[in-house]
């Protein structure tokens, strides 16, 4: 009786931290929205340096990932999340505000670096604090929550920073990536200052000992399969839509830019709408039946893009099909939201949160940096058939591997059977600094 009341303080005491890293999700979405439509331009065109030099800038943002990823999962497991997130918001003030007032190609990259590793760095940090703050039961809707938030932050972002923006002033550039600069300060007096609770474990979640870092992933055989079904994903859904898709409406298809935003938009929009009903609707069903059934919505996009590619002479039908290409992948996206997360989080042994959101973060990653380079690729020599066919066929992959993982899960955490939670008093490798 005791450990039940404990419990329900706890759950209780978690709503004012998470509020605290939803706003922290939201000011991150912000930044990245207010700045990253604009760093291209900012190097190409503002500061003179080239097309090349700006490859090179979102080359060293991309790849910072892969060098500070690894550390930062070591570092939540040992840690916290609180004193990583830290870090993570004070590299990225300092990349921000280093980025918009450097002149040359080599400051660029350094601050284009500092600017990257610390974006990654937060990413785990903050889904670690809702696992922290949530429990089997509020988990999915708090993933959805964030998810939401992190659009909205995104499209707000891009809306006012696109009115600061005048490239033939350098002024309203640096002063655009001070801002960001001082959105990262938010996030870490917002949520780095926020007391994280422990969190609520399942028996499976609760056990200790066995091997760590990577190699505790790698011989995790259901996290190894749902890693390479989040990277095939990102991969064909995030990783084609602001590119691919991008590039194909408009060459082929010969959407206007204003248009294509307003698709965007559209996409946007569409999560907020849905994305609180769509929680309700995956509550009651299987995660690996959610994923499958996002895939099976993806695929009518791509049947929808295909439509426009070949209508692409009557004007008006084919913007209605690419915007509905756009609407059809929030929809998927919805779908996802809820159970990529919360299954990373129940996968994973209660010493090794951090591990395993910093490695599904890293997943995500690679996958979004390869994605563009393909669709762009096969969209710009002309084989947009082909590049359609290859994105219908990862999407009907990605309906066989999720209908597969359900094999190699726990009804728990394939969300098939109510979750047990136990007291977290014996686990004392959580007994670690927020």
């Amino acid at each position: 009786m005791i450990g039940t009341v404990k419990q329900q303080r706890r759950q209780r005491g978690a709503g004012g931290p998470l509020r605290r890293v939803q706003i922290g999700n939201a000011l991150s979405a912000f930044g990245g929205g207010f700045t990253m439509p604009y760093m291209f331009v900012y190097v190409d065109q503002v500061r003179g340096l080239g097309s090349l030099a700006a490859g090179m800038v979102f080359t060293l943002f991309a790849l910072a990932a892969l060098a500070v990823l690894p550390f930062t999962g070591r570092g939540i497991d040992r840690y916290g999340p609180r004193p990583v997130l830290l870090v993570g918001a004070a590299l990225a003030a300092t990349g921000a505000f280093a980025f918009g007032h450097a002149t040359g190609t080599p400051a660029l990259l350094v601050s284009s670096f500092l600017f990257g590793a610390g974006v990654t760095t937060c990413q785990p940090a903050l889904a670690t604090m809702i696992v922290r703050c949530s429990t089997a039961a509020t988990r999915s809707h708090a993933f959805a929550l964030q998810f939401t938030l992190v659009n909205l932050g995104m499209g707000i972002g891009a809306l006012v920073g696109g009115q600061i923006v005048n490239v033939n002033d350098p002024a309203s550039l640096t002063r655009l990536f001070t801002i960001e600069a001082v959105t990262f300060l938010g996030l870490a007096l917002v949520t780095g200052t926020a007391r994280i609770p422990r969190a609520q474990l399942s028996a499976v979640q609760g056990k200790s000992g066995g091997p760590t870092g990577l190699r505790a992933l790698l011989a995790d055989k259901a996290m190894v399969r749902l890693s390479l079904l989040a990277g095939l994903i990102f991969f064909t859904c995030y990783g084609q839509f602001e590119s691919g898709v991008a590039a194909f409406a408009t060459d082929t298809v010969g959407t206007a830019p204003s248009t294509l935003g307003f698709a965007i938009g559209a996409n946007a929009v569409t999560i907020v709408v849905l994305q609180m009903f769509v929680v309700r609707l995956t509550a009651r069903r299987r995660r690996t039946t959610a994923m499958a059934a996002a895939a099976v919505v993806w695929l009518g996009a791509w049947t929808m893009a295909l439509v426009a590619g070949l209508i692409r002479t009557e004007a008006m039908a084919a913007t209605v099909a690419i915007v509905s290409v756009y609407a059809l992948f929030g929809v998927g996206e919805s779908m996802l939201a809820p159970t990529m997360g919360p299954m990373v989080a129940d996968l994973a042994p209660a010493r090794l949160l951090g591990t395993y959101n910093a490695g599904y973060a890293l997943v995500k990653q690679i996958a979004v940096a390869v994605g563009p380079a393909v669709g762009v690729l096969m969209v710009g020599s002309g084989t947009w058939p082909l590049y359609l066919a290859a994105m219908a066929g990862c999407t009907l992959l990605i309906v066989w591997m999720a209908l597969r993982l359900r094999t190699h899960l726990t009804p728990e955490q394939d969300n098939a059977a109510p979750a047990v939670v136990h007291a977290p008093a014996p686990v004392r490798e959580l007994q670690t600094a927020a």
